[in-house]
């Protein structure tokens, strides 16, 4: 039985999601303020490269031009089984948001040192969304801060694993 509601646990917390690709050093890299998901506009040859689990969000950032937010620099590889009908792999992408959002986040990004990354692509009940941050980068000493943090909170959970 706890088996059973261990996975029932499992699927509640992954509420529908399939991620597809996630940008591990978008943390260690900056300071992340506010997040927002954003739906994506994707052609068809895309869409089945994403659910192979085929992109790259490392070089990926978001800019806003003429009102719109734009995905720039995100590597979705080629369909293999497509013919001629092939997607640019690393062409901008429109992102999909409500205009106060977009307001919102332009206001944020206009500030001195923000910037607008994407966090990971996923499914969301079938449908292509991006998890994208406004955020701010951190210098090397900050890095070596953050990773000092990370270390010794470490060294206490498992302190106190040790003794529970």
């Amino acid at each position: 039985m706890a088996k059973a509601g261990g996975k029932a646990k499992g699927k509640a917390e992954d509420d529908g999601q399939k991620i597809v690709a996630r940008n591990r050093r978008a943390r260690h890299e900056f300071d992340l303020l506010e997040t927002v998901e954003a739906g994506i506009v994707l052609t068809g040859t895309e869409v089945k490269s994403l659910r192979n689990g085929k992109a790259s969000l490392e070089e990926a950032y978001a800019g806003i031009e003429n009102d719109e937010v734009w995905l720039y620099g995100c590597d979705i590889p080629e369909y293999l089984q497509a013919n001629r009908m092939n997607h640019k792999p690393k062409r901008p992408r429109k992102l999909l948001l409500h205009r106060r959002e977009i307001d919102k986040l332009k206001a944020k990004a206009s500030e001195r040192g923000l910037t607008i990354v994407p966090l990971k692509i996923y499914f969301k009940e079938g449908m292509a969304k991006v998890e994208i941050c406004v955020a701010r980068g951190r210098k090397l000493f900050d890095k070596r801060e953050a990773l000092k943090k990370q270390d010794a909170r470490r060294d206490m959970d498992r302190a106190l694993r040790g003794r529970g």
